[in-house]
């Protein structure tokens, strides 16, 4: 699945728009390395997110086309 959509579907960040212009400009990465949004992401994989000063720092544990709003934080795990 692509990163831009993935971040959608697991809502981390809640527009698919929103998720390419934040890979865009290089404030997400996959695994220790800027990602673009058509990266791909695999179950296992660690993503970081720069919202500000803040990090956002999660292992993906699963990835699913579609998810109910309630089941979407079952997608990843927050680290730290």
């Amino acid at each position: 699945m692509r990163l831009d959509k993935f971040l959608k579907v697991s809502r981390i960040i809640k527009r698919r728009t929103i998720a390419n212009e934040a890979c865009d400009q290089g404030r997400v990465s996959l695994n220790g390395k800027v990602a673009r949004a058509s990266a791909d992401v695999k179950q296992g994989d660690i993503l970081e997110i720069q919202f500000g000063n803040n990090v956002f720092k999660a292992e993906i544990l699963n990835v699913l086309e579609v998810v109910k709003k309630d089941d979407a934080s079952t997608l990843y795990r927050t680290i730290e």
